[in-house]
């Protein structure tokens, strides 16, 4: 079996600056699932035009969760066999509010102009493969989905808001941890990460950075899920 997981560039010392694709990486690196990490920019090739994708064996399969449950099914993970009904409810919401989320913290990147060109110009250090005119149409389509999804019609102030309360709620679920269910690690704890991680290794001080900071819990979970996909994660076959 070949995995190759295609995903966004690498930014800040994480594997990928989405949360979506950092979030799959991680739980196939605390899973010990050997894989190929291909990062792209171009998502023509990639289900419903979005990243990230999973090839396994020439089998293309879009969209975070369903890659997770497809590796799940497939490799017949234990990660998650122990949950309980509630817990599983629990998994879901947070799932979603991570959604949620994800375009408040997208906002922070591509359409707050306070933040914008600090992001824009790290990814042009970091990448000299990326020009200024691709990550301008990046920037011009993002605009359009802020607009439709609805981020795009508030003020900062009211879109970071929403994000910081998303945070505090992820917070109190912790706990005093270690992890969302208690001792052991669940594939929902990856999916946080995912997140949390790309605000709190995120080299520019957003307000949702802030809010991460102020937050022990959610600071310690970052940091014991990145220590744990370290310590696990196995080379990716020859």
């Amino acid at each position: 079996m070949t995995l190759t997981l295609f995903s966004y560039p690498q930014l800040f010392g994480l594997s990928d600056n989405n949360p979506y694709g950092l979030k799959v990486a991680t739980f196939m690196q605390i899973c010990a699932i050997p894989f190929r990490h291909a990062h792209i920019i171009d998502t023509s090739a990639a289900p419903r035009g979005q990243l990230p994708y999973l090839d396994d064996d020439g089998q293309a399969i879009g969209d975070s969760d369903a890659i997770i449950a497809h590796l799940t099914a497939k490799l017949d993970l234990a990660i998650d066999r122990d949950l309980s009904h509630s817990q599983r409810c629990t998994d879901l919401l947070v799932r979603r509010m991570l959604d949620d989320l994800y375009w408040v913290m997208s906002y922070s990147r591509w359409r707050d102009e306070r933040y914008w060109p600090l992001f824009r110009d790290a990814l042009l250090t970091t990448h000299a493969e990326l020009t200024p005119d691709q990550l301008e149409a990046a920037r011009r389509y993002n605009f359009q989905r802020y607009h439709y999804q609805g981020i795009g019609r508030y003020e900062p102030a009211d879109a970071y808001a929403r994000g910081t309360r998303d945070l505090e709620v992820l917070a109190a679920l912790l706990g005093d941890g270690p992890f969302l269910f208690g001792d052991r690690v669940h594939g929902i704890d990856a999916a946080i990460y995912g997140f949390v991680a790309n605000i709190h290794f995120y080299e520019i001080d957003t307000p949702l950075k802030e809010a991460v900071l102020a937050s022990p819990q959610l600071v310690a979970h970052c940091q014991r899920l990145r220590e744990l996909a370290q310590a696990r994660a196995v080379p990716p076959p020859p």
